[in-house]
């Protein structure tokens, strides 16, 4: 019951996190109007980023994101993404089509390249998740395992249902709907990147 205990308290950490407004949620969202599947493949991608990332935490090399330039590059390289994503999908939101092929290998390369460019997320799994595997490690070598397959449960069941309102949306709605859609989360990717960008270069200057 212990174990339990601890896994609500993860998914309910998980949650706050998740469900904050953010480069992962821009994507499941633009992209969920052309596949319902599209924040399944999001959240693989960020798992890709995820899980290793989480191993190093446990392992004792979450100091490496934390130093001042590491960070600093992150923060450019990630904000570059961003932008370069943005533009795409505002690029593209007039002739999205559920036929192009791409729409099903997209997400889960942009939640691979978003996982790894955000320095929020990264910076939070040295901080919040290293304690959270701290703690996990009371349960023995598995214990950050079965936190990590929680954590990223999460991911899924959130990725999963924003793509599918998506899609329904664009159902129900026509593709005015995802034209709207798509516009809102570019211009959101772009300001993210922004951000970002601006970030890394005060910390350069700093």
């Amino acid at each position: 019951m212990l174990l339990l205990s601890f896994l609500a308290e993860a998914v309910l950490i998980s949650l706050s996190g998740v469900m904050s407004p953010g480069p992962i949620t821009a994507v499941a969202v633009g992209r969920g109007g052309e596949s319902p599947y599209a924040g399944v493949l999001v959240a693989l991608g960020h798992g890709l980023v995820e899980f290793p990332l989480i191993a190093l935490v446990g392992w004792g090399f979450g100091f490496l994101v934390q130093t001042a330039w590491v960070r600093t590059a992150i923060a450019l390289v990630g904000g570059l993404v961003l932008l370069a994503m943005g533009i795409g999908m505002l690029r593209s939101r007039q002739r999205a089509s559920p036929a192009d092929g791409r729409v099903h290998r997209l997400p889960l390369v942009a939640g691979a390249l978003l996982s790894a460019g955000n320095p929020f997320f990264l910076v939070w799994w040295v901080t919040v998740g290293a304690a959270l595997i701290g703690r996990s490690l009371q349960f023995g070598a598995w214990g950050p395992v079965v936190l990590g397959v929680t954590h990223w449960s999460v991911d899924l069941t959130w990725c999963t249902f924003l793509s599918a309102l998506s899609y329904r949306g664009r159902r129900t709605f026509g593709p005015r709907f995802q034209e709207t859609v798509l516009t809102l989360c570019g211009a959101f990717l772009v300001l993210f990147g922004g951000k970002y960008i601006w970030d890394g270069v005060r910390g350069f200057l700093a």
